[in-house]
């Protein structure tokens, strides 16, 4: 069960990043927050394994699926099996809790800061944990919003109205600080 290989001599070095980076989001004017995929599986939302088997058992069965992801480009032979299927995902993967308190933490480290989220998550978990609706920008969207070419056309705008906004307000620190440096940089 041991490795061979050493993989690091201690743990000092990652707990020095883990410590650097609170401090940095504790003294930050501003913190914009990236995430995608990995941020929910951390927090449990996995489409493969138990996970899977325990929510997919009949499609496993039927069709051979080896994970959530590869079920929703199968081409279903009836619109029935097609939409059994998504509703089923886009419940799991929308509105059932995650499994670990990731995004509850997360929000924690930037509760009373100016923050903004840009994520291509889909399943609402920012949302879920408490973030402000307007500090979010779904890039692919949303599972709750299904697939309405009004939602598709209106929601990427509004929400990068929201950025906009965020941006440009004359307080916004990160604002100061970008013009800022961008003034360094030409003198």
């Amino acid at each position: 069960m041991f490795s061979k290989t050493e993989t690091m001599k201690s743990t000092d070095t990652c707990c020095d990043k883990i410590s650097r980076l609170k401090h940095e989001i504790e003294t930050a004017d501003a913190v914009i927050i990236g995430a995608g995929a990995g941020l929910s599986a951390s927090a449990g939302f996995t489409y493969t394994g138990k996970r899977f088997e325990q929510h997919f058992s009949d499609f496993i069965r039927k069709y051979g699926f080896h994970d959530m992801y590869s079920g929703g480009f199968y081409p279903f032979e009836t619109l029935e099996e097609h939409w059994a299927y998504w509703s089923r995902y886009i419940y799991i993967n929308r509105y059932t809790a995650a499994p670990k308190p990731v995004y509850d933490a997360l929000l924690k480290l930037v509760q009373g800061k100016d923050y903004f989220v840009l994520t291509t998550n889909v399943d609402h978990c920012f949302q879920k944990a408490g973030f402000d609706k307007q500090r979010l920008f779904y890039t692919q969207g949303d599972y709750g919003l299904g697939s309405a070419a009004y939602h598709a056309i209106t929601k990427p705008m509004i929400m990068r109205l929201s950025f906009a906004k965020w941006w440009r307000r004359k307080d916004s620190p990160l604002r100061k600080t970008a013009i800022f440096m961008s003034r360094m940089e030409q003198s």
